[in-house]
């Protein structure tokens, strides 16, 4: 009996390597990205392109991942997103230009789009009920270790080594999942499909890119000036386009229709302003710890990974929280202690000692973690099973923009107050001032949070969150 449970929990754990991978990357490269604006000779302000061209390709692709998974058969498109991956980790390992690593990262991001719902997906469809809590337990320690070892891996490897091989790594573990996938995986489809919204997915997808993108080359990277706000209203019409295209479509992509729930909408469009504030953190830190404060990547990351360590330690009390203090309050009063645990990184200098910085990050992490599950948690208290699937890609989708927006707006308030100064190159205080500014920017979701009802979600936090 022992050898069939063993067996049946090879799916999960060929699913949860291939999401560490995935995690892992998404902040590896974070600690590394002085190193590669030297080598590729731009400013590393540029390189925000990197990180949201990712992350809108995660938001592009992740609504169509069930789809394609119930259309061409779930073994099918997990192995095709590895191999996309992996292909998009070679490209970055060879780029030698801003333009073609923006390529190679949002390369990246379709392999990831696809990696996670769908191993979701092969996970709940192959494991037996009896196994399944176990199974889905799996998916959490990607989520969690990733953060953990991506900084002071990438950092290690940049001081030691050279940046390329953040990408280098991801190969045999790749390689390994296309082997252990084609041979333990089910290859299951759907018999009955409704039609794929393909006149949406172009419009919401080019949308999407086209005006992050626009947004992101502000400040002449990459493109024009013209270029950038071209692209901008394009994005702006297309989108516009796709909210007419939603009202008369039978089966539109994404279901704008959800967001007349209140606790719906007040953990996706409350929960957007809250991680653009937050999204910032991980591209505007290790830059000030770095080219401010003049520590090694290495050194940067050991420090900025110990936010994922107070992360994981609040997950353990999340549940008794809720139950303590119910969600409204949480969202509400939590909010004002996360946008605090950045605002004060304006105070920190290169003589503040690493242990206050530890303990800072440390704290600032149980209250990310802890408004991160709360929120994923009220999103669906309201929801009917029906209806769980389009919720579970609008709130996909709203959360990769969110942190894209993030890292766009942190990197144009630190170019703005740097010019302000008269400064070409920004200082330690000019990051200091732009982290004031985005936890204003966070606090500024307590207002979408005030109206809920005092008992929202109150018979999901006595029961289990969301993690």
């Amino acid at each position: 009996m022992q050898l069939k449970i063993s067996a049946g929990m090879l799916t999960p754990l060929i699913v949860a390597t291939a999401l560490f991978m995935e995690n892992m990357d998404a902040t590896v490269i974070s600690t590394s990205l002085p190193a590669i604006a030297r080598d590729l000779a731009v400013n590393p302000i540029a390189l925000k392109l990197a990180l949201t061209s990712y992350l809108v390709s995660l938001a592009v692709f992740i609504p169509i991942s069930g789809w394609m998974a119930d259309r061409f058969g779930a073994r099918t498109i997990f192995r095709s997103a590895i191999t996309v991956f992996i292909a998009g980790s070679l490209l970055c390992a060879f780029s030698s230009t801003l333009e073609g690593f923006v390529i190679a990262r949002f390369i990246q991001g379709m392999g990831g789009a696809m990696m996670v719902p769908v191993g979701r997906l092969v996970i709940l469809r192959t494991t037996h009920k009896k196994d399944l809590v176990k199974a889905l337990g799996y998916l959490t320690v990607p989520a969690l270790l990733g953060p953990v070892f991506g900084p002071p891996l990438g950092g290690f490897i940049s001081t030691y080594f050279h940046w390329r091989w953040i990408f280098f790594i991801n190969i045999p573990i790749g390689v390994l999942g296309l082997v252990l996938a084609a041979r333990h995986i089910e290859n299951l489809k759907e018999s009955s499909l409704t039609p794929l919204d393909l006149p949406g997915f172009l419009m919401s997808g080019v949308g999407l890119s086209a005006l992050m993108l626009g947004l992101a080359t502000e400040g002449e990277h990459m493109l024009s000036a013209r270029a950038s706000l071209a692209l901008t209203g394009i994005g702006v019409l297309l989108l516009v386009m796709y909210v007419r295209h939603y009202r008369l479509s039978k089966h539109p992509l994404l279901d704008l229709s959800l967001f007349s729930i209140p606790t719906f909408h007040a953990s996706v469009i409350g929960g957007f302003v809250f991680r653009v504030g937050i999204g910032a953190v991980p591209f505007l830190l290790p830059l000030m710890l770095q080219l401010g404060f003049g520590f090694s990547p290495f050194e940067s990351g050991l420090l900025t990974c110990s936010t994922a360590i107070g992360a994981i330690f609040m997950k353990t009390l999340v549940q008794r929280i809720l139950q303590r203090f119910g969600f409204k309050r949480v969202l509400t009063v939590n909010t004002i202690l996360a946008a605090a645990s950045i605002a004060v990184f304006a105070l920190f200098q290169n003589t503040t000692p690493h242990w206050v910085m530890l303990l800072v990050f440390v704290i600032g992490g149980c209250f990310r973690s802890l408004q991160f599950t709360s929120l994923n948690s009220i999103a669906f208290a309201d929801i009917e099973s029906d209806r769980m699937s389009h919720a579970t890609s609008l709130s996909g989708v709203a959360q990769q923009l969110a942190a894209g927006f993030g890292v766009t707006v942190g990197a144009f308030s630190l170019q703005s107050i740097a010019w302000l100064q008269g400064n070409t190159v920004p200082l330690s205080r000019d990051y200091g001032m732009a982290f004031l500014v985005m936890g204003a920017l966070t606090l500024l979701s307590t207002l979408l949070f005030l109206p809920l009802h005092r008992d929202a979600g109150a018979q999901l936090a006595k029961g289990r969150s969301r993690e």
